[in-house]
């Protein structure tokens, strides 16, 4: 058998506090970027490669992106996912280094993430079902504005907001386009949603609400048929949507593996004082 293989399989001591085995059967896997794919070569030769019907824990090649791509495709296997960055921003990987990669797995910081649940309805009354790790936003399609009627809880809480758009996010996804848009950073265990405005016409101050993490937020399209609005849940579009219904899928959980004091807490308070 080769060492690399052998590398992957053996039996050790669990991680104090985490109940982690300290080395696993590795799965990598890899964007379609040129660095991610000759991190795979490299990593793979080195470490082995597990079928990921056997491993337990996976190896995320790429940016932040692909991150998210992988969090959906293993989804319901309850595998962590550790990330190393051979994208750009890479603000939910690890930083790519070759050396090491066993102790790292064995050292690292779970944090553990829910995704938001949408369903949304369309103007010819078909319903799209959709998880979303970061956000959920609605976006005008057309020139004109949106126009959006809020509810939370089922509890009409803003008659109109004309807008470029809306969004739900969650606290993982709250350095993303949350901030874009001026939303707020949400601290990791907060235990609350941010509900952000994008370019607010109508209230013109009106920038948003933070929302109990629990809260049922329905977003009625106002003149859908002339002013257009589509539905993303991370990067999957629904188009001509009149109405929204967003909450936290409890039900999911993401695993995702940090380097020791590189969390995503850490990272989250480090973006607001840059």
């Amino acid at each position: 058998m080769r060492l690399s293989s052998c590398l992957s399989r053996v039996m050790v001591r669990v991680h104090q506090g985490t109940g982690r085995p300290m080395t696993r059967n590795v799965h990598f896997t890899a964007s379609h970027a040129e660095t991610a794919r000759a991190a795979l070569s490299v990593l793979t030769a080195r470490y082995g490669q597990a079928p990921l019907a056997e491993a337990d824990v996976v190896v995320a090649l790429g940016g932040d992106g692909f991150m998210l791509q992988t969090l959906h495709a293993t989804q319901g296997r309850g595998l962590p996912v550790y990330g190393m960055n051979r994208g750009t921003v890479g603000f939910l990987m690890n930083a790519y280094a070759q050396d090491d990669l066993t102790d790292r797995l064995a050292l690292a910081e779970e944090t553990v993430i829910n995704p938001l649940r949408m369903r949304a309805t369309c103007a010819d009354g078909t319903c799209t079902e959709a998880l979303a790790i970061n956000e959920v936003s609605l976006l005008r399609e057309g020139p004109q504005a949106a126009k959006l009627r809020i509810h939370v809880d089922g509890r009409l809480r803003m008659e109109e907001l004309v807008c470029d758009g809306a969004l739900v996010s969650t606290p993982a996804g709250s350095t993303a386009y949350n901030y874009s848009a001026h939303g707020p950073i949400l601290p990791i265990g907060s235990e609350v949603l941010a509900l952000t405005a994008i370019a607010p016409f109508r209230p013109r101050r009106w920038r948003g609400a933070l929302l109990p993490k629990g809260a049922s937020v329905v977003i009625e399209v106002l003149n859908a048929d002339r002013r257009p609005v589509m539905a993303d849940a991370d990067s999957r579009s629904v188009r001509h949507v009149t109405q929204v219904e967003i909450r936290s899928a409890d039900d999911i959980r993401h695993r995702l593996l940090f380097d020791p004091g590189h969390g995503l807490d850490e990272r989250l308070l480090r973006e607001q004082f840059v």
